[in-house]
């Protein structure tokens, strides 16, 4: 599915694989890697770039469709965050790693 909604916004955009690595920051040889070796151990951090890049969720871009959670529940803390402030966590946490 991932592919698949990959080729139909550069399709949208009328971009090619070698465009989207230079304006979205992902290496060329990861997104032809895709394609090639498959995308089963991306990291969050390359499909945060990815779908900042085409404006659209994780969600929508791994799966075609829009989460149907708007918010999730943080336990330790108590506080309810959303999906987007979560993403934003993990992309902070994988930049300091």
């Amino acid at each position: 599915m991932f592919l698949k909604n990959l080729d139909s916004l550069m399709a949208k955009r009328k971009i090619n694989k070698n465009i989207l690595a230079k304006e979205s920051g992902v290496p060329y040889t990861t997104i032809d890697g895709f394609y090639k070796k498959g995308w089963d151990n991306v990291k969050l951090s390359t499909l945060i770039k990815l779908a900042e890049y085409f404006g659209v969720s994780l969600d929508f871009l791994v799966y075609g469709k829009e989460s149907a959670v708007a918010e999730v529940k943080v336990k330790k803390v108590g506080e309810v965050c959303t999906e987007r402030e979560l993403e934003i966590l993990a992309a902070y946490r994988n930049d300091t790693a």
